[in-house]
């Protein structure tokens, strides 16, 4: 997650909402026998396939290869950096193996070439879209497994999920990667600008996530759109754990130029530099009066740096959004 405030875009806004389909209950199909004198049989309806557990040691795996990767390639993976493009191809090569069509788009950031990484799943839905992301560059100073590999991590996972699934969503799912959002959101911002009126306005939902393990983790959900955040806030709740409004994430992320472009966006944290409350701590556990992340943007940013337990709840927070918000 970068540093400092709301990066501002260029663009005029377009209005965009998501509608989320809702099921009142199972829908009985009647059909009439042709034959005389038979009777009208009744089919169960169609149920919308429930998002799976992500299994947290695979989300642990992929930290422990990128933490590899950085230290393989100077002790980082920043933009620019022989780590950033290695983790990229770590990435690629698993999606490519599950069925995914990936693109690698090239853009330019203070004299180096940045690469987003975009992978569509070819089952399902072919109109509106439903994206989830998060940034996969480090910061110079460290391999950034906490920001944010564990959002990367967690987002491959859920889309490997929807591979293993076999999933046929009634939209059509897309996944990024991006590149150089430590530098100021310039891949995924690179991305938006890249997309022609029509294409931009087939995104019927953005999800990002950046920090979901923080080790003296908050729970927040992003309050950006009512709908969406319900979805999570819900989710959560299931589970015993009462969120909060994402606002350290506020124009920080890469969300951020998809909502300026008039996107409906959504997303879950887990927390950076700022000190949880004694409420917070009451709340959640940890320790009040600390940051979130002690290692935010620090060389100690690595595989210890990592909260378990906020990781897998945040993992399958990922696949809950992706399986509801893409039926």
């Amino acid at each position: 997650m970068i540093r400092g405030p709301q990066r501002q875009q260029h663009r005029a806004p377009r209005t965009h909402r998501a509608t989320l389909a809702t099921s009142a209950g199972t829908v009985l199909a009647l059909a009439l026998l042709a034959a005389a004198g038979g009777a009208a049989q009744a089919s169960p309806g169609t149920r919308a396939a429930e998002a799976p557990d992500i299994d947290v040691s695979a989300v642990q795996q992929d930290l422990k290869d990128l933490q590899s990767i950085a230290e393989d390639n100077g002790g980082n993976r920043a933009h620019g950096q022989p780590g950033y493009r290695a983790s990229l191809d770590y990435v690629k090569k698993k999606l490519d193996a599950a069925g995914f069509k990936t693109t690698v788009q090239e853009f330019t950031s203070g004299g180096s070439t940045g690469y987003n990484l975009i992978a569509d799943w070819p089952k399902g839905g072919t109109g509106e879209t439903v994206m989830a992301g998060s940034h996969l560059d480090s910061v110079d100073s460290g391999p950034g497994i906490n920001d944010n590999g564990s959002g990367s991590a967690g987002v491959l996972e859920t889309a490997l999920a929807v591979a293993k699934a076999d999933l046929k969503p009634g939209k059509h799912l897309r996944f990024a990667w991006w590149g150089a959002e430590e530098e100021g959101l310039v891949g995924s911002s690179h991305y938006v600008d890249s997309l022609s009126k029509d294409e931009l306005g087939k995104i019927d939902t953005y999800l990002n996530f950046d920090m979901i393990g923080s080790p003296n983790a908050g729970h927040f959900v992003y309050d950006d759109d009512a709908a969406v955040e319900s979805v999570l806030k819900d989710w959560f709740s299931s589970k015993g754990v009462e969120t909060e409004a994402s606002e350290e994430t506020n124009g920080r992320s890469d969300h951020a130029p998809f909502k300026q472009a008039g996107v409906t966006v959504g997303g879950s944290f887990t927390g950076a530099g700022e000190e949880k409350t004694k409420a917070q701590a009451d709340k959640w556990g940890g320790k009040a009066g600390e940051p979130y992340d002690a290692c935010y943007h620090s060389k100690c940013d690595d595989t210890s740096n990592i909260d378990e337990k906020a990781l897998d709840l945040h993992s399958d927070a990922i696949a809950q959004a992706v399986w509801k918000l893409s039926s």
